[in-house]
């Protein structure tokens, strides 16, 4: 049996912080391969309380809603991506000499198939699911995780092992990794995101860099054409590099509905697709690159652009009213996001903005407001702040909530227009969830369509 560590060695002990998804799928994973595995969550309610007594059930030790450390000896812990790096656990766990490293790395060690990993700050999962779809037109069989959906921890279990496993990372579970070195690395953006967590970009940045601080010869990374010095810095000596983006800088190529490259089987067709445009064409430039690292056939891009749907909440067409097209954007929860948003959408667009804003530069979405949008309807905890930005640019108009938001843009719109749900702000200060924001849109335009 073949193990992405180097010799996946499962301790005899270990301690797992955390009973979200990630949690839960490293201690069946470290069950599995014979582990005494305990389990500490600060928190507490029926949902943590069912699946405590399923995996005391399976032979684990599981300890809740206490800040206190379990008792005894550990030789490992493994740390779910929402407990942050400087949590007091952290730092008493390695003040005792326990290595922590996260739920990722454990997932990682013990994966038994090639690893081709995303990481960015918008569209990493829209990636990774052309990814994992184009390696399967182009024959390979391949599962999608992380992040994404289904914890690497619980991929690395599947039987039989997939060929390629593609998995979605984020910076948080990148804070803990120690040799977690995908076969290919992709980086498909960087803009400011997570500061609250990681405090500035640079930290930010050099997080996502730790994707590739531990390639190989053999390896891949595969970075946009305007990666900053921080990312090109990390990159180490032997494993290939190939950029991707708009100009003929880059390695790969978005031009006019093909991807163009180096490979033998370059121009990629995705015309007519999701992806024929800037936006969503860097996407697919950056899938063809990684398959091409990887070995892998190019050719299946095409075919999985031309099937590709959406995920739901990311540019996801709810209806169209009388000439006027209602889009879920919902998991546009930054800026570069929402900027993203208004120029992929096909039409004048009547913006609906606003939420918990997590960055202080509402400056350079201007260009794309004013090129593409026609009025934007702002709800959420900093609707003034944003309307002070950007009244000068565009017209804005300060809503009550989400219904009225809608309300008044569809009653100011006219055939061909595009009523689109583009936050650029996360939904805590209304919201359980982006996802529950993007249902309560979806079901007011729903009404409106009913009263047609």
């Amino acid at each position: 049996m073949t193990f992405q560590g180097s010799s996946f060695d499962p301790p005899a002990s270990a301690l797992v912080l955390g009973l979200g998804s990630s949690g839960e799928a490293a201690a069946r994973l470290l069950l599995r391969h014979g582990a005494c595995v305990t389990i500490a969550d600060a928190g507490n309610g029926e949902g943590l309380e069912g699946k405590a007594k399923n995996l005391r059930a399976a032979g684990c030790a599981v300890q809740l809603a206490s800040r206190d450390l379990p008792e005894g000896s550990f030789d490992m812990a493994v740390v779910s991506p929402g407990i942050a790096d400087t949590d007091p656990w952290i730092g008493i766990l390695r003040a005792r000499g326990v290595p922590v490293i996260s739920e990722l790395e454990l997932g990682w060690r013990a994966c038994r198939s090639r690893v081709l990993a995303v990481t960015g700050s918008n569209g990493k999962s829209t990636l990774v699911k052309v990814c994992r779809e184009a390696l399967e037109a182009g024959g390979c069989t391949a599962v999608a995780g992380g992040n994404y959906g289904i914890p690497l921890s619980a991929l690395a279990c599947l039987e039989p092992a997939p060929e390629w496993t593609v998995v979605e990372v984020s910076s948080f579970q990148l804070e803990t990794v120690e040799r977690f070195a995908p076969d290919v690395g992709i980086l498909l953006n960087l803009n400011p995101n997570h500061l609250d967590r990681h405090g500035t970009m640079d930290t930010y940045t050099a997080m996502k860099a730790r994707l590739f601080a531990r390639m190989k010869e053999g390896h891949t990374a595969v970075i946009p054409e305007t990666a900053p010095e921080a990312v090109r810095a990390a990159l180490p000596a032997g494993c290939r590099v190939s950029t991707f983006g708009l100009t003929r800088g880059a390695h790969y190529r978005y031009e006019k509905g093909v991807i163009v490259g180096p490979d033998p089987e370059a121009p990629v067709s995705v015309e007519g697709t999701v992806f024929d445009n800037e936006v969503m064409g860097v996407t697919a430039a950056a899938c063809v690159a990684a398959l091409a690292g990887g070995g892998a056939a190019v050719r299946g891009v095409s075919v999985a652009a031309r099937t590709f749907e959406r995920l739901p909440h990311r540019m996801q067409t709810v209806a169209t009213i009388r000439g006027v097209t209602f889009v879920n954007d919902s998991k546009a929860t930054n800026l570069a996001a929402l900027s993203a948003g208004v120029r992929m959408a096909c039409g004048p667009v009547r913006l609906i903005a606003g939420g918990l804003l997590k960055e202080s530069d509402l400056e350079f979405v201007k260009k794309s407001l004013v090129n593409h949008v026609q009025g934007v309807y702002i709800i959420g905890k900093y609707s003034r702040v944003m309307v002070n930005a950007w009244r000068d640019t565009v017209p804005c108009f300060e809503c009550l909530d989400l219904r009225d938001a809608v309300d008044r843009a569809w009653k100011d719109s006219r055939s061909g227009d595009v009523v689109l749900l583009s936050p650029g702000c996360a939904s805590f200060d209304q919201f359980k969830s982006f996802e529950d924001r993007g249902e309560q849109f979806s079901g007011m335009v729903r009404v409106i369509q009913q009263g047609e």
